[in-house]
């Protein structure tokens, strides 16, 4: 039998580290030799759109040669076990998708994807490489379906209604420093359960029950869901 609750799952970079996917969380702040101010901000689009269609290419690519780890499955499987499960990830790969999450929300959007340069709101699939004088169905460029960095975050309010309706909370891999996003454990109401697995995990001052993980997400994840599960 399913529990009502409504169980919220919040993943970062660490989520999609355990399955060799390059994060730039760590000590360079490089992101595959790149700085992320020549590849994830509006002025390096608009300064060398060229170079940033090659670099989410690349990223795009990566995503065929990786598989979703035991932390992507374990969290797919809350479904069984909770009548609604939402994933909120900062992500922009598919694995909770590949894994078998069925609602999954990008906040800051999704590498499979492209949309256009003139209308934020014209996205389309993205399942190869995108080039200078590939269009969107207005006549504008496509560009990455990604939130560059100064951007406003579109999926943030609904989010933010997602999470002040959770009733228990899983954290996976994140270091809740990038902002809108490492604001919404905040929005939690105070009775609701937080568990946070991550290998370095992030001080919170949160007046929630905090159960805190310390390891990475393939190793920690699955024992924390059955943990859950079975107080659930």
């Amino acid at each position: 039998m399913k529990s009502h609750k409504k169980m919220v799952v919040f993943t970062g970079a660490g989520m999609s580290a355990d399955s060799g996917v390059s994060t730039f969380r760590d000590a360079d702040g490089l992101w595959e030799n790149h700085r992320i101010e020549d590849v994830c901000t509006a002025e390096a689009w608009a300064r060398n759109p060229a170079l940033v269609l090659e670099f989410y290419n690349a990223r795009r690519a990566q995503l065929d040669e990786v598989e979703p780890n035991a932390g992507h499955r374990a969290v797919a499987g809350l479904e069984r076990y909770f009548d609604e499960v939402v994933v909120i990830t900062q992500n922009v790969d598919d694995l909770h998708e590949r894994a078998g999450s069925g609602q999954v929300v990008h906040l800051h959007g999704e590498l499979r994807k492209a949309r256009s340069e003139r209308d934020p709101n014209l996205i389309v699939p993205a399942g190869g490489p995108t080039r200078l004088g590939d269009t969107a169905p207005d006549g504008a460029q496509l560009r990455p379906h990604i939130v560059f960095f100064g951007e406003a975050v579109p999926e943030y309010e609904r989010a933010l209604r997602i999470v002040r309706e959770a009733d228990l909370f899983l954290v996976i891999g994140t270091s809740l420093a990038v902002y809108p996003a490492a604001g919404l454990i905040y929005q939690l109401r105070p009775e609701v359960p937080v568990w946070l697995v991550d290998p370095r995990p992030a001080r919170v001052a949160i007046p929630n029950p905090l159960t805190v993980v310390e390891a990475g997400a393939a190793a920690g994840v699955p024992p924390l869901v059955a943990e859950i599960v079975r107080q659930a």
